[in-house]
């Protein structure tokens, strides 16, 4: 009878949630010293689409957004940013289209496999104005900076994820190593609310 107790139990255990190749397992890897950047390349196996990076990234995190290319599988995509100064696109770039052009990050994504190459702030007046949005899984070097934080984790829902989901999943972002908030960090938080308030002349 305490086998088959066992087995039932075990039956009902839920399985490991999959939040995204890079960060199943735990966040791996750390930032290079004097890291150089490298290359992404898209999915496409013929023609692929090349974007050069020629410095390190930051802020990279787990996001929960319907905006931002996942894998297929994964709830969440993996997204840093760096300076538009630092990306250039070095093939193929006719392949590339802006998803949507009225949004304040305009991604631009290969017509082919649909990868995001990066996603660029174009207005002037907002605080993230000068970055680009990249994700460093589409490169093969080793040393750009690590996840740091979990972003819009309630988005997730309206990729699909059940609420009643959201618990566990928190819990599993934790596991890993990466704290969960449904904005942004609180870095980069004040670092909007500042730009704002500057605008507005409260601050000087």
């Amino acid at each position: 009878m305490a086998k088959k107790a066992k087995a039932k139990a075990a039956a009902k255990k839920p399985k490991g949630i999959s939040l995204h190749p890079a960060i199943d397992k735990g966040v791996k890897g750390k930032a290079k010293a004097k890291f150089a950047g490298g290359t992404l390349t898209c999915k496409c196996a013929t023609d692929p689409v090349t974007v050069s990076v020629g410095a390190q990234t930051a802020h990279n995190h787990a996001c929960g957004c319907t905006k931002c290319w996942k894998p297929a599988g994964a709830i969440f995509s993996v997204v840093a940013v760096v300076g538009r100064d630092n990306v250039k696109v070095t093939a193929n770039e006719n392949k590339l289209k802006i998803i949507d052009a009225n949004a304040l990050i305009q991604r631009h994504a290969c017509t082919g496999c649909g990868v995001h190459m990066y996603g660029r702030v174009e207005r002037t007046s907002h605080a993230l104005y000068g970055l680009d949005f990249i994700h460093t899984e589409l490169s093969k070097e080793k040393g750009w900076s690590p996840p740091e934080f979990a972003a819009f984790v309630s988005s997730v829902i309206e990729s699909g994820t059940k609420p009643e989901a959201m618990p566990a999943i928190r819990k599993q972002l934790k596991k890993v190593g990466l704290q969960p908030y449904d904005c942004l960090s609180p870095p980069l938080m004040d670092y909007l609310a500042t730009h704002a308030a500057k605008a507005s002349g409260v601050l000087k």
